[in-house]
């Protein structure tokens, strides 16, 4: 079997791309490994900057009778307990920020690349092809047996664990720019609607928690630490959420009955690390097997797609070209350098600064709210 593309994992990146190859008539085959609809762990935020791209590729009838919770402030808690309220703002085309589970979320784009020319197969792609150095396919468990499916380019999107940058970049991330994640769903809580919130209490540093409503007392919860920091650290993940959901403030917010549910645990692969190559003979890395998560706020959605569109049209060209060799992809490499690098690298200094001096949130949250200028720039700056 031979395809012209072949894109592996059909999350946010690989659905992003597969739509954006197929609508320009590109023949797209498209893995996963799990059947849609299916759950990701997340914190579930999707910012206004999705939705924009998602109208670019035709979606927007489907998102406007979807009817998912908008998300139109934020609120950013110190460690002594400060807070400050900022409005996100709105994309350019008056699009909102929302909270989304994944498991609807996820399925509506993988959806929609379907419909937009791609062909979906189940398969658990084991490794890529490699023939003198250039990526020739993958190999891949379907329906019980291991098949042999070679194209011209391969388009890596299968995740944080993702075998194909296992095989092409084996140094992989430093634990500096990784981390761990817990997410939870609770019901019986008190939201703020519409708000979604930060935490980064003295008692959970030097991680943060997330409080995002996803409906009406329901909402996604969570905390994240960098990796280097949580090894060094005793304990473990949840007993840090049964801290946080300790903490006064928040206990008061605790209705009776409440309850945790789909507690799960993941690694985000953050895009602050220096000279990673993601372009190679045949293949390029796009999402979180590339590593494109801000550092700041741990967000990786909107750069994953930012990521796939790039490769859809680093391939389109080399397509075109008749030429798919690293030199000819090479041209991805740049593309996300310019696009991308400015905003991790400056969410990773800031990242830096708070660990270092985790007071600073304190002096910078109260300065917010007697100053609006300097509200309106911290803002525009996470």
């Amino acid at each position: 079997m031979e395809r012209e593309i072949i894109i592996v994992g059909a999350g946010p990146g690989g659905a992003t791309a597969a739509m954006a190859l197929a609508q320009q008539g590109h023949d797209v085959l498209l893995l996963d490994r799990q059947r849609f609809p299916r759950d990701k762990v997340c914190g579930d935020g999707i910012p206004a900057g999705v939705f924009e791209m998602m109208y670019e590729y035709g979606m927007r009838e489907k998102v406007a009778q979807a009817g998912f919770y908008p998300v139109t402030q934020m609120r950013i808690v110190s460690p002594q307990g400060y807070n400050f309220d900022g409005d996100l703002s709105p994309g350019k085309t008056g699009a909102l920020s929302h909270v989304v589970p994944r498991l609807q979320f996820d399925a509506m784009l993988q959806e929609h690349a379907v419909v937009s020319g791609a062909e979906f197969c189940q398969a658990k792609v084991e490794e890529p092809i490699l023939e003198n150095g250039q990526v020739k396919g993958v190999r891949a468990k379907v329906n019980g047996g291991v098949k042999e499916i070679r194209s011209k380019i391969v388009i890596a999107a299968d995740g944080v664990t993702s075998v194909i940058a296992r095989a092409l970049q084996p140094e992989g991330h430093q634990d500096l720019h990784r981390a761990v994640a817990l997410r939870a769903y609770i019901d019986d809580i008190d939201v703020l609607p519409h708000q979604v919130e930060f935490f980064l209490y003295k008692g959970i540093l030097p991680g943060y928690a997330w409080i995002f409503p996803n409906g009406e007392n329901r909402a996604n919860i969570g905390l994240g630490m960098r990796l280097d920091k949580f090894r060094r650290r005793k304990g473990n993940l949840k007993e840090l959420l049964r801290t946080f959901l300790e903490i006064p403030t928040i206990k008061e917010r605790l209705r009776t009955g409440w309850r945790l549910h789909s507690v799960s645990s993941w690694q985000l692969n953050f895009g602050s690390q220096k000279n990673l190559q993601r372009a190679y003979g045949g293949a390029m890395l796009t999402g979180d097997a590339g590593g494109f998560i801000n550092p700041l706020t741990g967000g990786g959605i909107h750069n994953a797609m930012i990521s796939a569109r790039l490769a859809a049209k680093t391939a389109h060209q080399a397509l075109l070209a008749g030429d798919v060799s690293q030199e000819a992809l090479k041209v991805y490499d740049t593309l996300v350098r310019e696009e991308l690098w400015k905003g991790l690298y400056r969410s990773y200094m800031i990242q830096r600064w708070l660990l270092l001096f985790p007071r600073i949130v304190d002096v910078v949250v109260r300065q917010a709210n007697q100053d609006s200028t300097f509200a309106r720039t911290f803002m525009t700056k996470l």
